[in-house]
């Protein structure tokens, strides 16, 4: 394939109410199709920001039943996108957690790859604390699919920080991190992390994030964007929703690969 193709990140700042974030979500995915993207991204979390971390255990959902994945099935077909559906919880077998799972599906809305959250969020400083595990069981699977431009890698959030995980995807046209970094640590290495995986994997990185602060008082770092196989950033919103959108380039990716062709160097 040599001609571009346009892909988006949303942005959401989600609350406890599902229906608000459908609404949401909608509009955005919708603004984004409207503005040519072929492909769109939403963050981790987008159905469910709850006052409490429990919260999401009530909206878990079964393979391919259940309300949120009906909307992102019509969402992908209303507008005719490939449709990354950032995370959503989704049952597990241990009782009082569940997965922190993306669905992919296709512009027919048709589910083509599926990704459990593997590496699991904690974080202590002073009053601000976080453990994942208390409730979300961890994943075991490398997650790709392929698009019409190429192979698609799928992470989410804290899986940022591993770079063993991207090199275990294989070759990549680009990879995905929908996200709900904290402000804390996004401020400190959000950009860092994206830039570098763009950069060891010479491929495209979009990244869509929780950007503002929630209903629940915890407040998130935002700066959804786009990055090029070179590590420059193509497009980013610092905070609040909206949506960052721009190209796939398979002449930009292969450029950078020939004229430094680091894949190959590869020795471990």
């Amino acid at each position: 394939m040599s001609e571009t193709y346009k892909v988006a990140a949303i942005q959401m700042v989600s609350t406890p109410e599902v229906e608000e974030n459908f609404a949401a979500a909608r509009r955005l995915v919708g603004q984004a199709a409207g503005q040519g993207a072929q492909l769109v991204l939403l963050p981790e979390y987008w159905p469910i920001m709850g006052m409490h971390e429990k919260a999401k255990l009530a909206h878990a959902e079964q393979t391919d039943v259940g309300k949120i994945q009906d909307f992102m099935v019509a969402l992908a077909s209303e507008f005719k996108v490939w449709l990354i559906g950032g995370t959503l919880p989704m049952a597990s077998d241990e009782a009082d957690k569940v997965l922190n799972t993306t669905m992919v599906y296709d512009p027919a809305g048709r589910r083509v790859a599926r990704y459990d959250k593997i590496h699991l969020f904690s974080f202590v400083r002073g009053e601000e604390a976080y453990d994942e595990a208390r409730t979300i069981v961890f994943g075991n699977e490398v997650g790709s699919f392929t698009a019409p431009f190429g192979k698609v890698g799928l992470s989410i959030c804290y899986d940022l920080r591993f770079p063993e995980l991207y090199r275990a995807m294989g070759d990549c046209a680009l990879i995905v991190v929908p996200a709900a970094f904290t402000y804390t640590t996004g401020q400190a290495h959000w950009e860092t992390l994206l830039r570098a995986r763009a950069i060891e994997n010479q491929c495209y990185v979009l990244a869509s994030a929780q950007g503002g602060t929630h209903v629940n008082g915890r407040r998130t770092w935002g700066h959804s964007m786009l990055i090029d196989p070179w590590g420059e950033i193509v497009s980013v919103l610092p905070d609040g929703e909206g949506l960052v959108i721009g190209d796939i380039d398979p002449h930009r990716l292969q450029y950078v690969r020939e004229s430094l062709p680091a894949l190959r160097h590869r020795k471990l």
